[in-house]
């Protein structure tokens, strides 16, 4: 359980620190010169904290599927949304962005929820899951595809909200699929559906993503992924993989999960880390 909680919030520190380095590269490279979005990367290729960023981002994924094999999708989830909270102290210390007292009792209110979760969450589900999980798995990785055609074509918010939340998601279909592959051997790993499932349902992801926060409201786009990645992988951990709480701490982990939840998304503007000219006075 500690091994699997340590993980878990390692991964949301991992992937909380690259955004906020991510975008510092992103914008030193714009800074640079013009051009399209090609040689943009380029030049940010060449600064060493889009690519620490990007390291980061990879050991996050590994500790992401350690936690995955050691405690509850829900803990694993709530803890990957807690990365926002990361973010915005990051962004208040590295790019001087100020953050108002919501946000920093926001702050507040995810490690809360964090701490009930630790102190309420057994140990991994030990229901191995069905045939018919990991092809509805696959299924739904595609379907996320279909959600982004859809998506594609509306404006304004309902543009970020459902492409947000398509990446949301995907996102939660690689955290179930990841419990859904025993094992590595290739003859098995290559025809178990859930592995084709976590890497369509991961590209789409990052692509829904990507285009909702390029042409949409971040606040909007982030709070659907924050959405999309925790309540449902976590129903399917509890009803369909044997997820459960410590015994007679049920109430507390509902409490944890949703106190998480719901202070993530009070901090959803930093799904894309603010410039530092967008400082927000504090009330």
């Amino acid at each position: 359980m500690l091994f699997g909680t340590v993980c878990a919030l390692g991964a949301a520190v991992c992937f909380g620190t690259a955004t906020v380095w991510q975008a510092m590269a992103a914008r030193a490279a714009a800074d640079a010169g013009d051009g399209g979005d090609a040689a943009l990367l380029l030049r940010a290729l060449r600064q060493w904290r889009y690519l620490a960023g990007l390291a980061l981002d990879g050991v996050g994924f590994l500790l992401q599927v350690a936690a995955l094999r050691s405690v509850p999708i829900y803990a694993v989830g709530a803890a990957l949304a807690s990365s926002l909270a990361v973010t915005a102290v990051v962004a208040a210390r590295l790019l001087h962005v100020r953050l108002s007292r919501v946000e920093w009792s926001a702050v507040g209110v995810v490690c809360a929820g964090m701490a009930m979760l630790g102190l309420a969450s057994g140990t991994e589900g030990d229901t191995g899951g069905s045939t018919a999980l990991r092809w509805s798995m696959l299924a739904a990785a595609v379907a996320v595809l279909g959600l982004g055609a859809v998506g594609g074509r509306l404006t304004g918010r309902s543009r970020a909200l459902l492409l947000g939340l398509g990446a949301g998601l995907g996102f939660g279909v690689v955290e179930v699929s990841v419990r859904l592959i025993d094992t590595l051997a290739l003859p098995d790993l290559l025809t178990n559906p859930a592995a084709y499932a976590l890497l369509i349902g991961g590209a789409a992801a990052f692509l829904l993503l990507t285009s909702a926060l390029q042409r949409g409201s971040v606040t909007t786009a982030t709070a659907g992924m924050v959405i999309g990645e925790t309540v449902g992988p976590a129903a399917i951990g509890v009803l369909c993989l044997g997820d459960r709480t410590r015994e007679g701490f049920a109430w507390l982990a509902v409490l944890g999960f949703v106190v998480a939840v719901a202070g993530a998304l009070l901090l959803a503007r930093f799904g894309e880390a603010p410039e530092p000219a967008e400082e927000k006075a504090a009330v």
